[in-house]
This record gives C-alpha cells, structure tokens and sequence, in this order.
C-alpha cells in the first residue's frame, strides 16, 4: 500500500522539529497547529529546502532523504509540487506558458486532464494581471500538478483570498481530492478547510506531532481542545447514504452497522459516502424512550466516558462520550445539574436526542433536522 513515511530531527533556533509519521499514500492530509508550530518548516524539509540533521523520508518507498545512508536528493530531483500562499506567476508568461514550465516531457492528454480539473480553458491565453487571485491560484495548483508530481505541498494556499475567491477556489481543491492519487499535504490554520477537504488530519505543537490520524478521529480527540471552544466540540463522521424519503423531504445516513440517522435530503445514491458533522451542543439525552417527538433521531447509547471542564469559578460543564456501536462515538454536552438530576455514569445506557446535523458532500450542504 502507498504511503508517506516522514522521520527526522530538525532545530531552528529555539525550535526542535521532532517527526515521526506514517500517512495516506493518497488523498489531502491537512497539518494544523499554532502559529510557529512549525507547519511550513514541516513541509520544506519533505520538499528539500530545508535539509534536517538526521531522519528518512520516503514516497512510496522512494528514499527523499536518509542521514544514515547519506542520501539526501536536491529539490528538483525529488518530484514534489508546491503550491504557496502566493501564486508566484510569471507575469511575461500567458496562463498556458506558466502551466506548462517545468514540464519536462510534453503530453497532452494530461495536460487536457488537468485544465479540465481545474476548470482553465478559457483563461489559457490570459496573463496574469487579468486574473483574479482564485484564478491565479488555480493556476499555481495546476502548473504544480503538470510537473507529475509523486507528492503535492500545499502552504495555506487560500490565506491571502477574501471570502469570495475561496469559495470560488474551494470546490476545485475538493475535486483535488477525491481525483488525484497522490498524497496532498495541506498546511491550514483554518477549521472550516480541515472540515471541508481532509481526510487526515497531524496537529503540531512546538514542533512536535501530537496527534495524528483519520480526521474524524483526530477532530474529538483532547488534541484539538485548544481551538475548539466547549461549545463548539462536534463530532465527525463518515457515513454511507441509506435511503431517501422523498415524500419528506429527508435523507437516511448509516453511521454504522444498525445506527441511522435522518437528515434533510441530499443528492447522492445508496452507498455513496458522506460526512457529518454533529455538533455537542445539539445533543441532549435522556434515560427513557421519549416516543412520540418531533425529534426525529434518538439514538440508543452507552456512556463511555464523562469529561468536566470548568467555565468560571462556579460553573462546570460536561461532555458526554456516547457509544453508539462498536467504535462508533458521538458527544453531547449537558450541564453539571443535568448530571447529578439524571444520575450519569458511564457505563449507564440511554437515549441520545439529536436536534441538528451538518453534512458535507462535495458541495458541504449545511442541513438542519
């Protein structure tokens, strides 16, 4: 199976990078932390422009770098696109010029495939100074994909757009995803980016990887706590499409075996795979059945664990870890009265009520039950 392996020490100045990881050999795994965390130094030592004290790096198996055997190949012999947060275009080039630098062996099928992809052909024969930032952009992505590249790196390419331009920039870096078979390493600060294109997700703090893995694991885990307010702690999944209600108007989703929820309808056949995001506060429980409600998921769950944080110097809330099949967890957020009135332990078995759903195709439909 294709893979990404990244091992190496690195100090800068007062920072010591210290990686070890192994990721998706395809698909975007987004890299998240703080400022200064050392996101983008990360990146340069995969990509060759920092060279780190000790390590391996490898693509598929392919040595980048290995202090041990003194291997270490320079920056374009490593087949690596990058794409920063400027597009960095050559302003005397037309769009197809700057596509098609660096291309060392010409096929123009690809070439077809990529402006296809990124949506080009009609700015072909534009310079740069007639493009919008998301188009520049869109540019910048494709001439790094015309390289042919083993591996994409992607510096917080949408930080210097405004609203508009990333979201005219957003559904092509989601088809990016789901169509291109190499590993993308995407550099964010953004929480809506992690949420709408990555599947995995390594956060970084002083340099160092403290979490890593499928984004829907990562996403609840105490790691992404900081950025995360208590009201504002979710839960992600990757559902399948179950059924369609079309007399209602609503969507089934399989979480897992046995487990469905409904949501309002969205585009997509049985099978067809779907993210939700299911937010804490959404989710109330109760000990009993309710039967008859409005509500129109109520889930039957075990309480796996039960997290206190403190807001003020009187004021707790809790966090509710639900099982709701094996390996299948949602949290709700209740308050400390609500606790101690019902009685929680984990362990005890109750009813989750789930009163809002966000889903996210490739379009991330907002959707409300």
């Amino acid at each position: 199976m294709s893979q990404l392996q990244v091992q190496f020490q690195k100090s800068l100045g007062s920072t010591m990078l210290d990686v070890d990881l192994v990721l998706p050999g395809q698909g975007i795994t987004a890299v998240f932390g703080r400022s200064g965390a050392g996101k983008t130094s990360f990146i340069n030592v995969i990509s060759g422009l920092i060279r780190p004290d000790a390590g391996l790096i490898t693509v598929n198996e392919r040595v980048l770098f290995n202090s041990a055997a003194k291997v270490s190949l320079p920056v374009e012999r490593r087949r690596i696109g990058y794409v920063f947060q400027e597009a960095r275009l050559f302003p005397h080039y037309t769009v197809r010029g700057n596509l098609n630098y660096g291309v060392r062996v010409k096929d123009d099928g690809y070439f077809d495939s990529v402006v296809a992809l990124l949506a080009l052909e009609p700015l072909l024969a534009r310079y740069p100074n007639a493009l919008s930032g998301g188009e520049k952009q869109r540019v910048a992505i494709g001439r790094a994909l015309l390289s042919k590249p083993d591996l994409l790196l992607m510096d917080e390419p949408l930080a210097s757009l405004d609203l508009p331009r990333k979201r005219e920039v957003m559904p092509f870096l989601e088809q990016l995803s789901q169509q291109v078979q190499i590993p993308i390493l995407y550099v964010t600060h953004s929480m809506n980016e992690i949420l709408r294109l990555a599947q995995h997700l390594v956060v970084l703090d002083g340099g160092k990887v403290v979490a890593s893995g499928p984004i829907e694991e990562v996403w609840s885990s105490r790691s992404m706590r900081p950025w995360q307010s208590f009201s504002e702690q979710s839960t992600l999944f990757s559902a399948t499409i179950s059924r369609h209600q079309s007399r209602y108007g609503l969507t089934q989703i399989e979480l897992a075996k046995g487990v469905g929820l409904w949501v309002q309808q969205v585009s997509g056949e049985p099978g067809a795979a779907i993210r939700l995001q299911i937010r804490a506060n959404d989710v109330s429980v109760t000990l009993n059945d309710p039967g008859k409600t409005s509500i129109r998921n109520i889930l039957a769950a075990t309480i796996a664990d039960i997290e206190y944080h403190q807001q003020g110097e009187d004021k707790k809330s809790i966090a509710l870890k639900l099982e709701l099949a094996p390996e299948c967890y949602l949290w709700a957020v209740i308050t400390e009265w609500a606790l101690e009135d019902l009685q929680l332990e984990v362990g005890m078995s109750v009813y989750a009520q789930i009163k809002g759903v966000s889903v996210s195709q490739r379009d991330m439909v907002l959707s409300q039950v």
